[in-house]
């Protein structure tokens, strides 16, 4: 899909297509959709980032609150999007043992009540070794340390989602 695809679209056509490149968030994508129109997707990409970062950390926590849990009972249910169905079954969380199931829902549960959102990785860019290590060592942050990392790895989440739309790898997710 090109830049000029991109710019043609309706707001809904906009929402339909990249209402989910933020976990569960569509309004982040509604808010962008007025930036048009758009010299590049990366500059899309860009304008979603900028509104991300200019929400107060309370905003920033509400999309970090949008993302499952990893390995968690969406994936046991089948209720995740189907983005974050691919991206955890990539990263070899649909094929745990039960020691690696009941040491991630530890974890799960250690990081939420200690920082009060789920822990965020992206998972395409990950392993289950790598999502494990990175829960332990994570947990020693702060909790503003831990919010501005989590937000990272929401945008490479999205960075990747935008890509795999624009060259037509990912279908969208009607929210």
């Amino acid at each position: 899909m090109d830049i000029q695809a991109v710019n043609g679209m309706s707001y809904e056509e906009f929402l339909d297509v990249f209402g989910n490149i933020i976990e569960k968030c569509p309004l982040i994508t509604a808010a962008v959709w007025s930036n048009r129109p758009f010299s590049s997707v990366n500059e899309m990409e860009k304008c979603v980032c900028e509104f991300i970062d200019s929400l107060p950390s309370s905003g920033k926590e509400g999309i970090l609150r949008c993302h499952p849990d990893l390995a968690g009972r969406e994936l046991t249910s089948g209720s995740l999007t189907i983005e974050s169905q691919q991206e955890q079954r990539q990263a070899g969380l649909t094929t745990l043992t039960s020691g690696e199931r009941e040491t991630l829902v530890l974890l799960n549960s250690q990081y939420k009540t200690k920082f009060g959102f789920p822990f965020v990785i992206c998972a395409k860019m990950s392993d289950k070794y790598k999502i494990m290590e990175e829960m332990h060592a994570r947990l020693q942050n702060d909790p503003l340390q831990e919010l501005l990392k989590g937000i990272e790895e929401v945008k490479k989440i999205c960075h990747l989602r935008v890509q795999e739309l624009s060259k037509g790898v990912l279908m969208p997710t009607k929210l």
